[in-house]
């Protein structure tokens, strides 16, 4: 089972148990749950339902493990002949996450032509 899920305007793919590295939430804590709810897609084996543009009633459920930083890019600018030289890093922030569980949404799609579901009920009472 998976889900296409956005999370601060970005889509990533998560599946249960999975840690994921993720845009720096400044609210959150370490052990702390974070629910989101704009799923766009939800899978399960071969039954798959797309949003329009979310999936109803659908959550993913996750667990904060911690902030971390990435990589240092390095900016570097240099004037020749003007003896003009700039070096700056920067460090993007992320939290890093652990997908607890995915929660389905709606009702699932009907098979057969429904006439399991109907009920006469003319013979049981007799009328």
């Amino acid at each position: 089972m998976y889900a296409i899920v956005e999370i601060k305007g970005k889509q990533y793919k998560v599946r249960e148990q999975e840690t994921l590295y993720v845009p720096y939430f400044d609210d959150a804590q370490a052990d702390d749950t974070l629910t989101f709810d704009r799923v766009l897609l939800l899978a399960d084996g071969d039954a798959i339902e797309v949003g329009t543009p979310t999936v109803n009633g659908a959550a993913v459920t996750a667990t904060v493990l911690g902030h971390v930083k990435g990589d240092k890019v390095l900016v570097f600018k240099k004037k020749r002949r003007k003896r003009y030289k700039v070096k700056r890093g920067h460090r993007q922030r992320y939290t890093q996450i652990l997908v607890e569980a995915l929660s389905g949404g709606g009702a699932a799609p009907a098979t057969g032509n429904g006439a399991e579901e109907a009920d006469t009920g003319d013979d049981a009472t007799g009328e």
